[in-house]
């Protein structure tokens, strides 16, 4: 996606997870499990959302250089979650909308820029509305472009966060087919010189299956699937 694409994609999927963490509260309740995260309730998920969001807002209306300032908010009770997660929302669509892409700030990986904030928290955003809509049982297709980049940001930032060095000797190419973005991308390109599996499905079934919301069965696999998930599986991000 361009740069200026992001914000209104962020936008869009705040407000989308507001509205599915509202339904799911009153059909389900606060303490509903979270399948893509396991252990989660839907409390905490909606806590989660809201924290990381205030602690970019900070960062982006700072201009931090360093985290170590950084003061954490108290946990809001279960009845204040949603308006909490609704200011923390709107707070960094503001600052976001304020700031210049190219402005230096600090991040956690190589790249030390708004821009880079602005693509994550989009990626953030749109993930776990994912997972407040399995909540709720009304999972929302994501649009080609959002999904595809979605998976480039999890191929460009996240994969070489975990591996600096480069593939671990464990890995096997794995290939993802994207149908609707007519795009393939490679998850450890050239480790090995044949890929082990090749998944077929939309950007956004790729993208949750990378981030393993979702199992590879609901993509079309062509090799080895229990291989092609274990290669994703060594992308460890907790």
């Amino acid at each position: 996606m361009e740069l200026d694409e992001y914000l209104p994609v962020l936008q869009r999927t705040n407000a989308r997870f507001a509205d599915a963490a509202a339904e799911a509260v009153l059909a389900h309740g606060w303490r509903a499990r979270v399948p893509g995260c396991p252990g989660w309730t839907l409390a905490d998920l909606v806590w989660h959302l809201a924290g990381v969001q205030h602690f970019w807002a900070w960062v982006v209306r700072t201009r931090a250089a360093d985290p170590g300032t950084y003061v954490e908010p108290v946990r809001r009770p279960d009845d204040e979650l949603l308006g909490f997660g609704l200011a923390q929302s709107a707070e960094l669509e503001t600052v976001l909308a304020g700031a210049d892409p190219a402005e230096r700030v600090w991040t956690w990986a190589p790249r030390q820029d708004v821009a880079f904030v602005l693509r994550r928290q989009t990626a953030e955003a749109v993930v776990h509305t994912a997972d407040v809509e399995q909540v709720l049982g009304d999972v929302r297709p994501i649009p080609a472009a959002v999904g595809l980049d979605g998976l480039d940001e999890w191929l460009e930032v996240m994969v070489p966060g975990v591996f600096p060095d480069g593939p671990p000797e464990a890995a096997h190419p794995v290939v993802f087919h994207a149908v609707d973005a007519d795009a393939e991308r490679t998850l450890f390109p050239g480790s090995r010189p044949f890929p082990i599996a090749a998944l077929t499905g939309t950007a956004g079934d790729l993208l949750l299956a990378v981030w393993r919301r979702v199992p590879l069965e609901v993509l079309t696999v062509d090799g080895d699937g229990l291989q092609a998930a274990a290669m994703i599986g060594l992308v460890r991000l907790e």
